[in-house]
């Protein structure tokens, strides 16, 4: 009489461990490549828009200002604002179509912006310390838009153009005469935020 191996039914249907390790690390590839897919889909193109809007109104009033202190504290205040519109309109988006704000791409997106930012706030204390309000507006803008295009890097094609055309902007503001400044200014961080945010609205769902 032979002896058979006594086998229990979870054994005879489990997976064997190399297809198990398979399946799981298609998963995880999966599951990366819908992190990647949706990264950009949390910044809202209506938040860029209003940000834009506003620049717009800091700009004119920035240009009513008698000193150059007065009209730097009134862009200070404007990045200020920036910011919580910005932070605020993304969180609105990605809650409301269900997506994760803190994924892998946006973390990149998020350190690659932020290193020429941190450069753009020190030379700003250098110039103004130094009296030399006249290369602010090409300092902003240059690194705003490097920031843009180091971190469209993991984004769609529409974000790395709009660092481009910020650059391009602060090239001309640097190299122009200092009365473009703030008229380049509004150009950039009004016109150029409002055009796009508009494109992003409608192309990537508001």
């Amino acid at each position: 009489m032979s002896v058979k191996p006594i086998r229990t039914p979870a054994a005879e249907n489990s997976p064997p461990p190399a297809l198990h390790a398979r399946a799981m690390d298609d998963l995880r590839f999966i599951r990366q490549t819908m992190e990647n897919a949706s990264a950009f889909t949390a910044i809202s193109g209506w938040g860029q828009f209003f940000i834009g809007l506003t620049a717009v109104g800091a700009g004119l009033i920035a240009a009513a200002q008698p000193t150059a202190e007065r009209w730097t504290l009134v862009w200070f205040a404007e990045a200020l604002l920036s910011v919580a519109i910005g932070v605020a309109s993304t969180g609105f988006k990605a809650r409301a179509a269900r997506l994760p704000l803190w994924n892998g791409p946006v973390r990149k997106f998020v350190w690659s912006i932020v290193p020429p930012l941190i450069v753009g706030a020190l030379l700003t204390v250098v110039l103004i310390r130094a009296q030399h309000h006249a290369f602010l507006p090409g300092v902003w803008l240059l690194l705003y838009g490097t920031g843009v295009v180091t971190g469209g890097a993991v984004s769609v094609r529409i974000v790395p153009i709009m660092g481009l055309c910020f650059m391009v902007l602060g090239a001309i503001a640097l190299l122009g005469p200092p009365a473009w400044g703030n008229g380049l200014l509004i150009a950039g961080f009004g016109g150029v935020h409002m055009l796009f945010g508009l494109a992003i609205a409608r192309r990537h769902g508001g």
